[in-house]
């Protein structure tokens, strides 16, 4: 039985979130529905290309017209689901520069650690690089936002006196991102230990030349 027609069925109105994504009313209760019945295909070993909209409102209990209701198609879905089953986003403070960039790198951190973790997430990354409209739509709703976050952080660095302010702030946000990518998703078989973050701060903003040899 569909979720939408069980919570009409007892006589209540669909719950709906207090701030629908993209302007559309929802039910909590079959967006998750939804979401777990494609995590649960994926899991049972269905490859992302096989999944249609038919299927996964099949397995949901849910009409199609409740699925495009919530999302344009299989793309805004699917990247909805590695948002589910990835760690959440960080909450930075928006006015601190450093500290806020420390919590940006750590949180890629425990991305690299869940992927090297579950396989589920493991795969669907790896199978999601060769659907270019699905990588496009990733791009573009996560890894952009996160990006302009932390160049965001740099320039209040920047702002606040913690870094040189004759540098080109895309430049220092790539040094600093650089080394946390390397180690997650380049070297998969490179430690992730807790302090990472730290010392790629650290080693930045103290710089890499030798230390003057003390007098005396």
């Amino acid at each position: 039985m569909q979720v939408e027609a069980e919570a009409q069925g007892e006589g209540r109105p669909v719950r709906e979130d207090p701030e629908p994504r993209r302007g559309r009313p929802r039910s909590a209760a079959a967006e998750r529905a939804i979401l777990d019945a494609v995590i649960d295909l994926l899991e049972a070993g269905e490859p992302l290309a096989g999944l249609s909209i038919e299927r996964i409102a099949r397995t949901a209990g849910v009409g199609k017209a409740t699925i495009y209701r919530r999302w344009s198609g299989k793309e805004e879905l699917f990247v909805d689901v590695l948002r589910d089953i990835e760690p959440p986003e960080p909450t930075v403070s928006g006015t601190a520069g450093l500290d806020d960039l420390r919590l940006l790198l750590e949180s890629l951190r425990r991305r690299g650690l869940a992927q090297r973790s579950s396989v589920l997430l493991h795969n669907v990354f790896a199978q999601m690089k060769s659907h270019p409209k699905l990588w496009s739509e990733y791009q573009c709703t996560v890894i952009a936002p996160r990006r302009a976050a932390m160049l965001a952080a740099v320039q209040r660095a920047v702002d606040a006196g913690e870094l040189r302010g004759d540098l080109d702030v895309e430049l220092m946000d790539d040094l600093f991102l650089g080394p946390m990518l390397v180690r997650t998703i380049h070297r998969p078989e490179a430690p992730l230990p807790e302090d990472l973050a730290d010392s790629i701060i650290q080693v930045l903003t103290e710089g890499l030349a030798p230390r003057p040899a003390a007098d005396g």
